[in-house]
C-alpha cells in the first residue's frame, strides 16, 4: 500500500521476550496508522529497530499528516478520535492505540508518539531486554 514500508537499520538479531501474536497486533496497528494518514507521495513508512540500555527499541515513524499537540496526551484513551468526524464505519472504534498501549504495558513495555502537523508521526515501542521477574 502506498507509500510503502521501508526497515531500516535493522540489528541481525533481538532478544526479547513477548507474545509474538500480541506484539504483531501492536506493530500491524502503528503500521496501519502510519500508512493510512501518510501521503501516497510522501517517502515510505520507516521502521527502526534499535538495541540499547537494556532494551529494545521499535520506531516506526510516518510522513503524513501528522497529530495536533494539543490531542497527544489523549490518543491512548479508549473510544478517542483525533477526527470527530470520523464514524465508527470510517475510521474504526478508536481503541486500537489503547490497545497497543495495553499490550506493551503487559510486556514491561512501553510506547510513545511525538507528532508535528504537517510533517509526520513517530511511534516508540521500547520492550526489556531481559524477561521480566
Amino acid at each position: 500500500q502506498p507509500p510503502g514500508v521501508l526497515l531500516k537499520d535493522a540489528p541481525e538479531s533481538v532478544e526479547v521476550f513477548l507474545d509474538p501474536e500480541k506484539m504483531k497486533t501492536v506493530v500491524r496497528n502503528i503500521v496501519e496508522n502510519a500508512l493510512k494518514y501518510s501521503r501516497e507521495t510522501s517517502g515510505p513508512v520507516e521502521i527502526r529497530v534499535q538495541a540499547k540500555d537494556g532494551s529494545n527499541t521499535v520506531e516506526i515513524r510516518d510522513v503524513g499528516i501528522g497529530i495536533p499537540e494539543r490531542d497527544l496526551p489523549f490518543v491512548f484513551e479508549p473510544f478517542y478520535r483525533v477526527d470527530r468526524s470520523r464514524s465508527r464505519e470510517s475510521g474504526g472504534f478508536g481503541l486500537g492505540l489503547s490497545l497497543c498501549k495495553t499490550i506493551m504495558e503487559a510486556h514491561h513495555g512501553s510506547i510513545s508518539i511525538q507528532s508535528t502537523v504537517g510533517e509526520g508521526t513517530t511511534v516508540q515501542l521500547e520492550l526489556p531486554r531481559s524477561r521480566p521477574c
